[in-house]
């Protein structure tokens, strides 16, 4: 059985555990207190107010002016993160992590040490409410979609486990906008098709969906019916270390794109130094709101795990070989693949001296930002924001 573990609202919470003033009001964790950049995280307050991630700040305090405004602290709540994680391990050594608050975890080897999946999933949770002081909704299921669904169907504070014998019963009633990949815009196809219910998909034949969507389609009617055969991951034995993000609302400000993939990149560089791992290939996803999905690749000379080095490609990849779309984007998402567990350096983008200095700052930046917060030290795309935003950029969700 696999589990998903979800830290509700991790951003504000983490700020509200550490400021307990702040409970009970509007906690949004975004960049620039003049309104510049977009929202990080926003606790279940703010939410009551239209605030939500990955809009920009302006539209944010326009909604809730009277919000708490705190600059993210992201090494801070990495180690919070890594406490978590201890905890998970702890457990069973599958443990898949998705970003800093959310990980998959296969506990089918573990049942006969620690109790049923579902007792193992109360038990985290219990054990991270009473170490760290935050709350996680957990999913408990046969597979890692089902469990996903299942830990955000009750949030905050959710448990909700999926018998393997009743699957079509879990899913069927549910609305067709739980499908991954799904959002506003597949959304109103699906209405016009007279289709609102996962159940309801299920009926439709399979090569139906595959003419209307293309192979998304068949992504689709795989999900309708609970099937997912992927396997949980953990890092040092993945192929590739790879972080993306779905928006709820499309996104069409490059700039807004180009910070996602930074904070994107930012994660697997990390995930890749602290597994020891350094990979050679970088890998670019993108999916557009008319579900078609590409894919751009770049390998190095070397594998690496410098920040700064799979930035550059990860940036060039964006900026230059992916399609030029009036259409916004769903989905974007950041990976490294080939992985070694040295670099191989032979030759560089960047001179050895260079390259040093490269290794050295992302030590320096994460000392520096744990002991004085993130907003002691950015990298430069930080400050490159607009100061104002169209509305037409601002209603987007990860």
């Amino acid at each position: 059985m696999i589990l998903h573990i979800d830290m509700d609202a991790f951003y504000a919470s983490v700020e509200e555990r550490d400021q307990p003033e702040l409970i009970g009001k509007p906690v949004i964790v975004g960049y620039s207190s003049e309104g510049r950049g977009v929202v990080c995280a926003a606790n279940y307050e703010a939410r009551t107010y239209g605030v939500h991630s990955a809009q920009p700040m302006v539209t944010a305090r326009r909604l809730c002016p009277n919000g708490v405004y705190i600059r993210p602290r992201h090494q801070h709540y990495a180690e919070v993160s890594r406490q978590i994680r201890a905890i998970m391990e702890s457990y069973t050594p599958l443990v898949e992590p998705l970003s800093l608050d959310e990980a998959f975890l296969d506990v089918t080897g573990s049942e006969q040490l620690f109790g049923s999946s579902i007792e193992i999933g109360h038990k985290i949770k219990q054990q991270i409410q009473d170490e760290v002081n935050l709350v996680a909704s957990v999913g408990v299921a046969p597979n890692k979609y089902l469990a996903k669904i299942a830990s955000d169907l009750n949030k905050p504070d959710g448990f909700c486990v999926v018998d393997p014998n009743r699957v079509q019963e879990f899913l069927d009633p549910l609305a067709v906008s739980r499908l991954w990949g799904v959002g506003k815009v597949s959304q109103k196809t699906f209405k016009q098709l007279g289709i609102k219910t996962i159940g309801e998909l299920r009926q439709v034949p399979d090569s139906y969906l595959e003419r209307k969507f293309g192979k998304f389609g068949t992504h689709l009617w795989r999900l309708a019916h609970g099937i997912d055969e992927r396997k949980v991951q953990p890092d040092h034995q993945a192929k590739s270390i790879s972080h993306e993000t779905t928006f709820s609302n499309d996104v069409s400000d490059p700039k807004v794109l180009k910070m996602w993939l930074l904070e994107q990149t930012e994660q697997v560089a990390r995930r890749m130094r602290r597994n020891q791992l350094f990979g050679k290939t970088v890998n670019l996803k993108i999916r557009f709101s008319d579900f078609q999905t590409f894919t751009r690749a770049q390998s190095l000379p070397h594998a690496t795990q410098t920040t700064q080095e799979i930035w550059e490609i990860a940036a060039m990849l964006l900026e230059e070989k992916a399609p030029s779309r009036s259409l916004p984007v769903r989905l974007l998402g950041i990976g490294m693949s080939h992985l070694h567990g040295e670099s191989q350096r032979q030759l560089s983008l960047f001179g050895e001296d260079d390259h040093q200095k490269l290794n050295r700052l992302d030590e320096t930046t994460d000392a520096i930002r744990e002991r004085f917060g993130t907003s002691a030290v950015q990298r430069a795309l930080r400050l490159e924001l607009p100061a104002k935003r169209t509305e037409d950029s601002g209603k987007k969700e990860s």
